[in-house]
């Protein structure tokens, strides 16, 4: 009998231990699984919220948004001439600067200069953003930030109504013989080297000098921005309109100082809220009735004057700066 219950409580110690090595894997599976998640990098992706820029936002001079631009592109900028025969700046794109400038409770200040002239001060960052038809175009990062895109347009080739049966394809343009022209530093001129590699590349700072050499007989074809081209054609009668260029980077931006995030995000901010009630197309709308009418392309007097003086004060910090260094 005792035998017997030797036996037994032998078998009740085994089966107890079984069950205790059971556990104990279970366990250790589910303590290691605790432990993995546990050393997961927790997710601190935070969004801010909707107008977290206004205590953070400063500008190139306290209460004033300064944009540079180049008023020879219309319809995104231009002169108007109103009934009393003076030049006022009009287009939609300085439509939408006043917008983002009362969006974010600022004075607006414009600094009217040559295209490439907006590029310098941007990359200076001596104005808060620069509206002249800019796209996203990726050898612009490294001087500015891009918003939202807030207009998508597209290419074109133009030429003479006497030429427009020589081109009737992108292909016709590629000829040794002919000079083709595009405004300098503007993807135009990207668009010319990969369509037209043959023909004679001729830079131009202005869009009207560009249409200037075309109906003088200078160039025998241009690319210009197709809502820009049939704003001109309107103008000029012996303007052709006559091919599409394709382009992957369709849209037009805000070119933003380089690194100012508030800035940035309340730009897009704005660009958000002018998209959403339609006030952009309204915009868009308006600057191509008054370009159909009485305009003037390009700086007037004055402008030149400060753009020259502003480009001299430019180059004196430059060299200040290489001497110190």
């Amino acid at each position: 009998m005792k035998k017997f219950l030797c036996i037994l409580f032998a078998l009740t110690m085994l089966v107890s231990l079984l069950a205790g090595c059971g556990n104990t894997a279970s366990d250790t599976e589910d303590a290691a699984n605790a432990d993995s998640t546990a050393t997961e990098a927790p997710d601190t992706t935070e969004e801010k919220p909707e107008g977290w820029w206004k205590e953070e936002l400063t500008t190139v001079t306290d209460g004033v948004l300064t944009v540079a631009t180049s008023p020879d592109f219309a319809p995104y900028e231009f002169y108007a001439i109103d009934e009393n025969g003076d030049a006022q700046l009009a287009g939609f794109e300085m439509a939408l600067a006043q917008y983002i400038a009362d969006y974010i409770g600022l004075e607006l200040e414009v600094i009217p200069m040559d295209f490439d002239g907006t590029l310098m001060e941007l990359q200076n960052k001596t104005v808060d953003l620069g509206m002249a038809g800019y796209s996203p175009k990726p050898e612009r990062e490294n001087i500015m930030d891009f918003s939202e895109i807030f207009y998508t347009g597209g290419q074109s080739f133009v030429t003479t109504q006497a030429n427009a049966d020589k081109f009737t394809s992108l292909e016709d343009t590629n000829k040794a013989e002919y000079s083709i022209g595009a405004q300098t530093g503007s993807i135009q001129v990207d668009l010319a080297m990969a369509n037209s590699p043959d023909a004679e590349l001729i830079q131009l700072p202005k869009v009207t000098d560009v249409i200037a050499d075309l109906m003088a007989g200078n160039l025998d074809g241009a690319y210009i921005e197709t809502v820009v081209a049939q704003s001109y054609a309107k103008n000029y009668p012996d303007l052709a309109v006559v091919l599409d260029v394709p382009y992957d980077q369709e849209g037009s931006v805000v070119g933003v100082s380089k690194g100012n995030e508030a800035l940035l995000a309340a730009v897009n901010e704005a660009i958000a809220a002018v998209l959403a009630d339609g006030t952009m197309d309204n915009f868009v709308a308006e600057a191509n009735e008054l370009a159909s009418g009485e305009t003037y392309e390009g700086l007037l007097e004055e402008d030149a004057a400060a753009a020259e003086t502003a480009e001299g004060e430019v180059a004196e910090t430059a060299e200040s700066t290489d001497a110190a260094a």
